[in-house]
């Protein structure tokens, strides 16, 4: 508390610094001091993975990116203040990645939490729809935008493709494996009907009003599928799921990027980083030299 107190002094006195700043120095180390000690650290003892650990949480917890860059200044600050205090000796911020430059890597479930996601026997009304649905985010990779903008002449059977459009009205082709097919299929023939009630509709997944259904109505289905079965899900967690075991099993990078309908294969190569990470935990975890 008293290492606080004396840098914020510092800031007014030495630094010259306007009240509304020193305030916003303030809260930000608060909320930094607060996490050290729940680590049993300090702010004369902490590394710059402390300062990591910190940001990473500030992230999981949805802070913007301009404030996130806030509390970096003002760790970055107290950390020159005590090196030049002879209270550390060098500097844990130094070489610290500002938010450009960080990759926020997906989260995605294992196979085996997909299975039971997608093999889950859920009572309801909807269940035909919507886990026909969970079943097309999966084997074909969309985004929640495009799954419920899909319509009836986007879809062949036959060939096993669907055809989507995405980000900035860009179209492509996706293939749809048999299990997603067999539960559209099984949709259209017993739940469809029921809910239109003789209306037309030209999209293929429809609400009791007959409307399409919309990207807010099925990600609160999708929460509450999720919680039944204790799996915690997002919008684009199936997505993720998708890339990074396409490219677990082997698939090469360019067709994941196309199937995903990145422009950039940067993007795509992020699932690599996420492979790469679960090989290495599957080692520390199993290697008997780990």
């Amino acid at each position: 508390m008293e290492l606080l107190r004396d840098f914020l002094i510092y800031l007014s006195a030495e630094k010259g610094l306007s009240k509304n700043t020193i305030e916003s120095y303030s809260l930000d180390l608060r909320k930094f001091r607060d996490f050290l000690l729940s680590k049993d650290k300090g702010f004369n003892f902490f590394s710059k993975a402390d300062i990591v650990d910190f940001l990473d949480r500030l992230r999981d917890k949805d802070y913007t990116t301009s404030s996130i860059c806030r509390f970096i200044s003002s760790i970055r600050g107290i950390c020159k203040y005590l090196v030049i205090e002879k209270i550390i000796a060098e500097d844990p911020s130094e070489n610290l990645q500002t938010p450009k430059k960080w990759e926020r890597l997906p989260k995605a479930l294992s196979i085996e939490d997909v299975k039971a996601l997608l093999g889950a026997r859920i009572d309801g009304s909807m269940i035909f729809r919507d886990s026909a649905m969970l079943e097309l985010l999966y084997s074909s990779g969309l985004r929640v935008s495009e799954l419920v903008s899909l319509k009836l002449g986007d879809i062949n059977f036959e060939a096993g493709f669907l055809r989507v459009i995405g980000k900035g009205s860009k179209e492509r082709v996706v293939p749809m494996n048999s299990r997603a097919a067999d539960k559209i299929k099984r949709y259209m023939n017993k739940l469809r009907p029921l809910l239109l009630k003789k209306r037309h509709s030209d999209y293929l997944f429809v609400t009791g009003r007959g409307g399409p259904m919309t990207r807010q109505r099925f990600w609160q289905t999708m929460k509450a599928y999720g919680r039944r079965i204790g799996i915690e899900l997002s919008p684009h967690t199936l997505r993720h799921c998708f890339a990074t075991h396409l490219l677990e099993g082997g698939a090469d990078l360019r067709s994941v990027q196309k199937m995903l309908g990145h422009s950039d294969i940067s993007t795509t190569q992020i699932y690599t980083k996420v492979s790469t990470d679960r090989v290495k935990r599957v080692y520390q975890e199993h290697h008997p030299r780990a």
